[in-house]
C-alpha cells in the first residue's frame, strides 16, 4: 500500500469517470467489478515499487499487444490524470511496433487522436 495520505490510484485513473466504469462492471457481473476494485487497482496498482504514470504506461502497451480498444481508452485518459505528458503516452505506444506490428499500435494511435480531440 502507498502512502494513506495519498489518493487511491483508481483515483487518479478514473478521476470522475470512476463511478461509471465501477457500474459498468457491476452491471457485468457484480463480483467482476469488486474483483477489479479491490485486486487490480487496490491491490496490485497501489503497490510502491513503481510511481502510477509508469504503471498506466505499462498498461497502455499492454492493453495494445491485448486488442481491447475500451480498457486502452480509460489508461490512456489515467496515464494523462497519473501525469503524463501526450509525448511519453506517445512514446510507450510507438515502443509497441517492433513487439506488435503496426496494425495494433495504428488502432492504439487513433484511441489516443480522439482522447485528445475531446
Amino acid at each position: 500500500m502507498t502512502d494513506p495520505d495519498s489518493p487511491r490510484a483508481r483515483d487518479v485513473i478514473f478521476g470522475t469517470q470512476q463511478g461509471r466504469i465501477q457500474q459498468r462492471l457491476e452491471q457485468l457481473d457484480p463480483d467482476l467489478g469488486t474483483y477489479i476494485r479491490d485486486f487490480a487497482y487496490d491491490t496490485v496498482y497501489d503497490r510502491p515499487g513503481l510511481d502510477l504514470k509508469s504503471k498506466e504506461l505499462i498498461a497502455c502497451a499492454l492493453l495494445v499487444s491485448l486488442g481491447s480498444p475500451p480498457e486502452l481508452r480509460t489508461h490512456i485518459r489515467g496515464a494523462i490524470n497519473a501525469g503524463a505528458t501526450e509525448d511519453e503516452v506517445r512514446g510507450a505506444l510507438l515502443m509497441c511496433v517492433p513487439y506488435l506490428g503496426f496494425p495494433r499500435t495504428v488502432a492504439a494511435f487513433e484511441i489516443l487522436r480522439q482522447h485528445l480531440e475531446r
